[in-house]
This record gives structure tokens, C-alpha cells and sequence, in this order.
């Protein structure tokens, strides 16, 4: 591991996390050749959709505090999942547990058909992680950063000079590889983070906010890497707070709410369970709006009661079919728009319930 200037402030303590979180993932990954980035069939990679990641009853308390409460999550070989929720919702001490930088006070984590429990060598060896924060050795040019990272893990991988050059070239990384990661764009950054989270050829890696504060050429450029790497058969677990992020990338959800699992499938189904079929917007100014907000809140039988969001001058109201009907005849003269759900309102009706 390499020194750490003193006098760095966050950008030391960011590094430090780094080394130690890699510490622990690698007491050592054997050699798995090179490109492509995911494992080789060699290696035992599970085929396309089978389980890589399995955890089970996963549960967690922080100061006294349940934050994470029997959450189960799989992720598949060839598979994104979006492990999705509010602040606070336990997302990222479940990840956390997932990858072994916390210890689970209850239920157990699978990588590749390893026990990360009483097989932690062979489990860290197969997955790979790129945190949020940048956390480069400044020391190092992007291509050193690399080669600290590859050899960190055991036994060494006797290509691995061959494997960083692959790896250079297939991020764009070539132009920059003797520059220090300082010197690089936000979305280059990115694509370094990435581009070491896979240098050993892991069978699962997690992407934990990938693309926040990228522009939004940066961010397709990272969303084509991420599913290059799904393409090549490695299971991805992904958490984003960009609901267009998830949407387009993610094969599965899974909403996390205080700690629980609220929902989990495919966009779809998750939108159709916490959601809704519909979501109506009505002009928070038009005269009345009060009375199509108190009928919504208070509809007739059979319907339920809905939870309207406000956002800006507009409400949006997510509701199935029938209370749809129901509520155009009752205001056949009111003017609002009708649209599928999004992401977005997701998270409007998860804070929803959360204030309820």
C-alpha cells in the first residue's frame, strides 16, 4: 500500500477508505487472464443469469439503531440490478454488507458460491467496487493507480501489465495514462474508478453512484461501459438518485424504505406496485383543484385514498384505473393531464408514505 501524504485533509481520508475497502476485498484474486473484463468460463463464471450475488435475511444495527432489517437481494451473471431509495434508507450499508466492509449481524452473503463468511478469500476475490467518492492515490498516474491496484490482490497476476494496457484502451483511457488522476475530467475520473474496480476480473462489482455530477455527455459515456460489462456476462449492482439512470440501465429494482425491501422486479412491476398505473397532473392554481384534491383524499367507495404530491405550481396524483374513471365523472369538466408513472414519482410516493 502505498504512503499518504499528510496533510490532505478529505482527499487522504477518502484514500485511506479506499486501501482499506480494498484490503479487505483482496486477500488475493487469482490470475483470471485478460480481456474481456469479466471472469472467464475458465474461472468458473456462472453462465448468463445465474445467481452471482445471494444475500439472505440481512440485518444490520448502527449505534443502537436497526438500519438494515432482513433484506434478501440476488444479482445474476449478465444482470443489472438498481438498488434503489430515500436517504437514509439503508442502501449503502447493505452494499456495504454485500462486499464485506461491514459485518452482517445477521444473514449471510454468496458471491460466486462463496460464503463471504467462511470463505472470504475466495468470495472478495470475485467482486469488485466503485465507491462514490474518487478515491485515487494522487502519487500515481492513471496507469500507476492501476498497477497498485492489481497488485494488490494474491497471487500476482503474472499478465498484469498486458491487462492494464487492455483496460487502458477499452475506458479511453490511453491519452491519459501517465497523467495523474487530478488532471482528469469528472467523467474520465469516473471511468479510471471504474476501469479499477474491474482490473482483477471480478464476477459482481458494485457501482455506487457512478455518474453523480457528471454532464450529461459523461453520463451516457459511463452507461455504455456499464453495459458493455453486463453484455460480457458480470452482474451489476447499481444505486443511482438519477430516476433516468435506473430506467435505462437496470433489469430489476429494488426499493429499499426504512431499512426493509418495499418492492422488487422489473421497472414496471415496482412502478405498477408503489405507484400506480396513472399519475394525473393538475394546475395547483386552476379554482378547483381544492375540490379534486379533497376528492381524491377522500373518494367514494370502492376506491382508495390517494397521497397527492406537490411539485412546483403542479399536484401529481398517482392512481390505478378504475379511480381514474370513477373521477372523470365525477369532474367531467376539469382540465389536467394524464401520464404514465415515472421513477420520479416513485420516490414522490415513497416520501409519501413515509410522512403518512
Amino acid at each position: 500500500m502505498s504512503r499518504l501524504p499528510r496533510g490532505r485533509g478529505a482527499a487522504a481520508s477518502a484514500v485511506r477508505t479506499a486501501q482499506r475497502i480494498r484490503c479487505r476485498l483482496n486477500s488475493g484474486a487469482a490470475d483470471r487472464g485478460t480481456l474481456p473484463l469479466s471472469a472467464r468460463a475458465t474461472d468458473t463464471q456462472p453462465m448468463t443469469g445465474h445467481p452471482v450475488l445471494e444475500a439472505t435475511g440481512l440485518e444490520k444495527s448502527l449505534g443502537g439503531k436497526p438500519v438494515v432489517q432482513g433484506i434478501d437481494l440476488t444479482c445474476a451473471a449478465g444482470e443489472v440490478l438498481g438498488l434503489l431509495g430515500p436517504n437514509g434508507a439503508g442502501k449503502t450499508t447493505t452494499l456495504r454488507m454485500c462486499y464485506g466492509y461491514l459485518r452482517a449481524d445477521r444473514g449471510t452473503v454468496r458471491v460466486a458460491g462463496h460464503d463471504l463468511a467462511s470463505e472470504p478469500d475466495l468470495a472478495r476475490r470475485r467482486l469488485g467496487v466503485c465507491t462514490q467518492d474518487d478515491t485515487f492515490d494522487p502519487d500515481f498516474t492513471v496507469r500507476g493507480n492501476l498497477i497498485q491496484t492489481g497488485r494488490y490482490f494474491r497471487p500476482r497476476q503474472p499478465d498484469l501489465a498486458a491487462r492494464i494496457d487492455g483496460v487502458i484502451d477499452r475506458f479511453g483511457l490511453r491519452e491519459y495514462a501517465d497523467q495523474k488522476p487530478d488532471t482528469l475530467s469528472g467523467g474520465y475520473k469516473r471511468r479510471l474508478m471504474i476501469a479499477r474496480s474491474v482490473i482483477h476480473q471480478p464476477h459482481v462489482v458494485f457501482l455506487d453512484e457512478p455518474t453523480t455530477g457528471l454532464d450529461p455527455q459523461a453520463r451516457v459515456a459511463v452507461w455504455e461501459l456499464v453495459s458493455a460489462l453486463r453484455a460480457e456476462g458480470l452482474a451489476i449492482v447499481l444505486t443511482t438518485h438519477y430516476m433516468d439512470e435506473a430506467a435505462k440501465l437496470s433489469d430489476r429494482l429494488q426499493v429499499i424504505q426504512s431499512g426493509k425491501v418495499r418492492a422488487s422486479g422489473s421497472p414496471a412491476a415496482v412502478l405498477g406496485d408503489v405507484v400506480g398505473e396513472h399519475v394525473m397532473v393538475l394546475p395547483a392554481a386552476a379554482p378547483t383543484t381544492d375540490a379534486a384534491l379533497a376528492w381524491f383524499r377522500n373518494p367514494p367507495p370502492p376506491h382508495r385514498p390517494a397521497r397527492p404530491a406537490q411539485v412546483l405550481g403542479d399536484w401529481h396524483v398517482a392512481l390505478d384505473g378504475r379511480t381514474l374513471a370513477a373521477f372523470v365523472a365525477a369532474f367531467p369538466d376539469l382540465q389536467y393531464e394524464v401520464r404514465p408513472p415515472t421513477l420520479d414519482d416513485l420516490f414522490l410516493a415513497l416520501s409519501g408514505e413515509a410522512g403518512a
